[in-house]
């Protein structure tokens, strides 16, 4: 479907490369070493260039991974374990994936965004919120990354209050 993409024979030509992907998005050292493959056969060239980007601060695992993880929960309002897969699949070491959700977690209160996320859920729905509908929210909650101890606990605590008290006579 695609064509390959046009070899670079020069290391000039291949962090010019790198820098203009940088300056697009974010990438993890692993990422930018995949670009970089895609686009040469020298390995030495691509060490070279890879080398040179971390040398200047161009490309950090570490920085990458606070950044990503502070986006994801504050704008995207996700969760810890959806973060990390999303940061694994993006060669992060897991140390770094650690101390960066560690610090995400400082900042930010997870039963508020999952209450966030509910109530959002809850003004789409029409009608009485039934079964499905929980499972559907929980489904949706599970798969934004948040721990299941979080969402049945913010569940219960929005059914508690939609569902009324009935006095036995």
């Amino acid at each position: 479907m695609f064509s390959k993409p046009r070899q670079l024979e020069t290391e000039e030509e291949m962090y010019q490369v790198a820098v203009r992907a940088l300056m697009r998005r974010a990438h993890s050292v692993h990422e930018m070493k995949q670009k970089l493959e895609r686009r040469s056969d020298n390995k030495l060239l691509v060490q070279v260039v890879m080398a040179r980007l971390k040398e200047n601060g161009m490309i950090d695992d570490a920085r990458y991974a606070k950044q990503f993880a502070r986006q994801r929960t504050e704008s995207r309002k996700q969760g810890k374990f959806r973060i990390s897969r999303d940061l694994r699949a993006r060669g992060v070491p897991n140390r770094h994936i650690e101390a960066a959700l560690t610090e995400a977690a400082a900042e930010t209160d997870e039963g508020a965004m999952v209450r966030q996320r509910i109530e959002r859920k809850l003004r789409s729905y029409r009608g009485e919120i039934d079964e499905k509908k929980m499972a559907s929210m929980y489904r949706s909650l599970m798969r934004a990354g948040f721990s299941a101890d979080v969402v049945r606990r913010e569940l219960r605590a929005v059914t508690r209050e939609e569902v009324p008290d009935v006095e036995l006579e």
